[in-house]
């Protein structure tokens, strides 16, 4: 899948493959002209995606080909033990979640899951998770308390289920007791936005001593496009709306509401996603190794503070 913005790259590597093919298939002495040729897609790359605007990285986000959380967890994790369901109601496939191992080190994976395909998008409800979805989390965030294990959050979601029945089981409460219950939890948490990070939908999993965003993602109170259709009645202003929530992992880590950036593959997670998972594999167990320095008091304190100071004003 092209993207817009990609397809001035994208002639110049279908000519530089129809001119490998002539070589193959030739005698005509093509060398210089294809070495010149791939010097030159690759400075047009660089340049691409080093001036990307806001909505062009809102598309990559949500680029059809980029890891998921399985992806992540199962490319992460010699061991992975699934666990299911809220005890209350009912196993949210939107959610997923249970220990894993990385290098020696046992970890509880907790993440929205997209699918692959229309019907896996379908059966995972396109990675918006209901209330049980949370409460799941919540239960798997406690059983990794209890037994002394860090948690790591991978969030990827268009935002929590809107629908009614997801507001008659207690969506609201249910997002904001993880809120409160991750403030508290005693153990090592980080979070990592992999794709899209809409909304409460997003911060239900995303509270923890580290938060870390993906170049290409996004982070906001609401999509483009749903801003754009309430201030100006029309999805065609999305590309302003962009512009105007700053909503990429720069600006999040500009404005201190980020700890990091995960640095992607040139082009995007999706078009390495082996060098990917392994980057952030290395940074999560930087970052495990970091926080295991730190007290429990310590940390907690401030997991608080930090989050305590956003959006506070100083005159």
């Amino acid at each position: 899948m092209l993207l817009d913005f990609e397809q001035p790259i994208a002639a110049l590597e279908g000519k530089l493959l129809e001119m490998q093919k002539l070589a193959a298939d030739s005698d005509v002495e093509v060398g210089e002209a294809v070495a010149a040729l791939e010097k030159r897609i690759k400075d047009l790359k660089k340049e691409t995606y080093a001036n990307l605007t806001r909505w062009q990285r809102v598309q990559l986000s949500r680029h059809p080909e980029r890891p998921y959380t399985l992806d992540y967890i199962e490319g992460m994790a010699e061991k992975f033990v699934e666990l299911h369901g809220d005890r209350t109601v009912s196993d949210d496939k939107a959610m997923v979640g249970g220990f894993g191992e990385i290098d020696g080190q046992t970890v509880m994976f907790i993440g929205q899951q997209k699918g692959h395909n229309t019907k896996q998008r379908q059966y995972r409800n396109f990675g918006m998770p209901n209330p049980e979805g949370y409460r799941k989390a919540l239960r798997l965030m406690k059983l990794a308390e209890k037994f002394n294990v860090p948690v790591v959050t991978l969030i990827d979601t268009p935002g929590a289920f809107p629908g009614l029945e997801a507001e008659e089981r207690g969506q609201g409460e249910a997002i904001a007791r993880n809120l409160k219950e991750m403030f508290m939890l005693k153990v090592p948490v980080i979070c990592v936005i992999i794709g899209e990070g809409a909304s409460g939908g997003a911060l239900g999993i995303a509270i923890g001593d580290r938060v870390l965003m993906l170049e290409n993602t996004w982070y906001s109170v609401i999509s483009p496009e749903s801003c754009s259709s309430i201030l100006w009645r029309s999805w065609d202003y999305k590309e302003q709306a962009a512009e105007a929530l700053k909503l990429t992992a720069t600006d999040m880590k500009s404005a201190g509401l980020v700890d990091g950036i995960v640095k992607e593959p040139l082009g995007g997670a999706h078009t390495d996603p082996e060098r990917m998972i392994e980057t952030l594999k290395g940074t999560l167990l930087k970052t495990l190794k970091e926080l295991s320095a730190i007290s429990v008091e310590d940390r907690i304190s401030q997991r608080i503070d930090k989050f305590s100071a956003m959006g506070v004003v100083v005159e």
